[in-house]
C-alpha cells in the first residue's frame, strides 16, 4: 500500500504559510467558530484558543445559548454569539443565522463539541454556500452529502476511522485496512480535502495525492485532541493559508506540539489544552 509523501519539514517548505506582518487584527484574519453544546461546551474554547495560539486576528465563537455567557467569560478575546438550541444543540431556527455569520469572516470552523442531529445536515449545506474557508469536524462529518459542484475554496474534513465510515456508509475496520484508500474515496466523492486520523495520519486531495504522518505522541490520543487540531487548521486558513497548506501545517503542528509535551512533560497526562500552548513557537517567523 502506497504510504504517500512523508510530511516534514522539507515537505512543508513546498506549502509555506503566509507570512507574519504588522498591522490591525483584521490583517489576521477572521474566524468563526460554531461548535459546543450542552454537555461539550469546552469544545468551543478548545478550537478557539488553538485557531489564535495558530496566528488568526479577530474571533468569533457561535454555540449554544446556555452556555454562551460563560464562554464568554472563560475565552475574554471572543466575540461570543449565543444561539438557540432544542436538546442541548442547535435548533433548526439558528441554522440562517450561522450562515449569516459565516458570510461575514475568512474562515469557519464547525462541529466540534456540536450535538448530532437533523439540524447539522442544514448547518453543512448552509455554510457550503458560503465563500468562508472551511474546516468541519465531528457532528458535521455525519451530516454531509456528496457534492459535484466543487467550491472554489476545497472544505477540510477531519474525520477519526468512524466518521470516515459514516462518510463512505461503510465498516470501520475498511478504514483500518486502507486509510488512505479510503480518504481518497471521501476526498474525491466529497470534493474535499480529507485527514484520516490515527497513530499515523494522512492528509489526501481529490486530485489523488496524499501525504503522511508519523510522529507525535502517545498523549494527544486524549480527549479535546481534534478540537485543538480543528482550532488549529481554521486559524491558518483565517491568515490566508490555502487549504492544503493549512491543513498540512496543522497535522505537523500538532504532532509536534504533542512531541514537545512528550519530552517535557511525559508521554502521556498532558491535557489537550496544554497542546495549543506550544504552537506559536513552532510557527515559522
Amino acid at each position: 500500500m502506497n504510504e504517500g509523501t512523508p510530511l516534514n519539514s522539507l515537505a512543508l517548505e513546498k506549502h509555506r504559510l503566509p507570512p507574519v506582518t504588522d498591522g490591525g487584527k483584521e490583517t489576521k484574519g477572521q474566524i468563526l467558530i460554531i461548535a459546543g453544546s450542552r454537555e461539550v461546551p469546552g469544545a468551543a474554547l478548545l478550537a478557539a484558543m488553538s485557531a489564535m495560539r495558530a496566528g488568526a486576528g479577530k474571533l468569533q465563537i457561535a454555540t449554544v445559548g446556555s452556555v454562551a455567557s460563560y464562554i464568554g467569560v472563560a475565552m475574554p478575546e471572543a466575540m461570543v454569539v449565543g444561539l438557540e438550541e432544542e436538546d442541548g444543540g442547535f435548533a433548526d431556527s439558528a441554522t440562517l443565522k450561522l450562515a449569516e455569520l459565516a458570510s461575514k469572516v475568512d474562515a469557519v470552523v464547525a462541529g466540534p463539541g456540536m450535538a448530532e442531529g437533523v439540524v447539522c445536515t442544514a448547518i453543512a449545506a448552509e455554510l457550503l454556500k458560503t465563500h468562508a474557508r472551511l474546516a468541519l469536524d465531528a457532528a458535521l462529518l455525519h451530516a454531509m452529502k456528496p457534492t459535484q459542484s466543487p467550491r472554489e475554496s476545497l472544505p477540510i474534513l477531519l474525520p477519526h476511522a468512524g466518521e470516515l465510515a459514516s462518510l463512505l456508509d461503510c465498516d470501520s475496520k475498511e478504514i483500518d485496512h486502507d486509510p488512505i484508500g479510503c480518504g481518497l474515496r471521501a476526498a474525491e466523492l466529497y470534493g474535499s480535502i480529507v485527514l484520516v486520523k490515527g497513530v499515523t495520519s494522512h492528509v489526501v486531495t481529490p486530485a489523488g495525492d496524499c501525504w503522511t504522518y508519523d510522529g507525535g505522541s502517545p498523549g494527544l490520543g486524549v480527549s479535546g485532541s481534534g478540537d485543538v487540531l480543528a482550532g488549529i487548521v481554521g486559524g491558518l486558513l483565517a491568515r490566508g493559508a490555502d487549504p492544503l497548506s493549512a491543513l498540512l501545517w496543522s497535522v505537523w503542528l500538532h504532532g509536534e506540539a504533542g512531541a514537545r509535551l512528550g519530552r517535557n512533560v511525559g508521554p502521556i497526562g498532558f491535557l489537550a489544552r496544554q497542546i495549543a500552548d506550544e504552537i506559536p513557537a513552532l510557527l515559522p517567523r
